[in-house]
């Protein structure tokens, strides 16, 4: 059994990432919210981004693999759906990973005027920053993505969802 502080921990468990979007860690994201040690056991606190997020699995197996393989056999992880995560959430780090990666941050959202769905109001083009871009689909290559189209550059690119 290792002894460790919160610190050390949560700085185990940084090079976690998201298997979805491997050049964010489950830190970046939010979806670690806490790291508590107590008597040489360790609690894990994690929230999935939607609530049927298919990567929660294996963001807990690799949480799981990344305790053991430094020692650490007490430990357990809960999930919590309360309060739900949100996009205020991540890290501005995270977010120009996610630009640099490809992909567009969260951006502003408004209810379309019947009352269904949303459009994105600002959403910029990762590839040229051009804000003159379109919703293509409300669903992209993963549950927290929409597909999007830039109207200056021609390329689409996904969009993290705002939540």
């Amino acid at each position: 059994m290792t002894v460790a502080t919160n610190d050390q921990v949560r700085l185990l468990l940084d090079e976690v990432v998201d298997p979805e979007i491997p050049v964010l860690t489950i830190a970046d994201l939010g979806v670690l919210r806490d790291v508590a040690v107590s008597e040489g056991s360790v609690l894990v606190t994690i929230t999935p981004t939607y609530s049927g997020c298919p990567a929660m699995d294996l963001i807990r197996s690799e949480i799981a693999s990344t305790l053991e393989a430094n020692g650490f056999s007490d430990y357990s992880i809960e999930t919590v759906f309360s309060p739900a995560w949100t996009t205020d959430w991540m890290t501005e780090e995270a977010k120009v990973k996610l630009r640099d990666y490809g992909i567009a941050g969260p951006a502003p959202v408004e209810p379309v005027v019947s009352g269904i769905g949303y459009q994105v109001s600002a959403a910029v083009c990762p590839l040229c920053r051009s804000d003159e871009t379109r919703m293509v689909s409300e669903f992209g290559s993963t549950a927290c993505k929409a597909l999007m189209v830039c109207s200056s550059c021609g390329e689409p690119f996904d969009l993290f969802k705002a939540l």
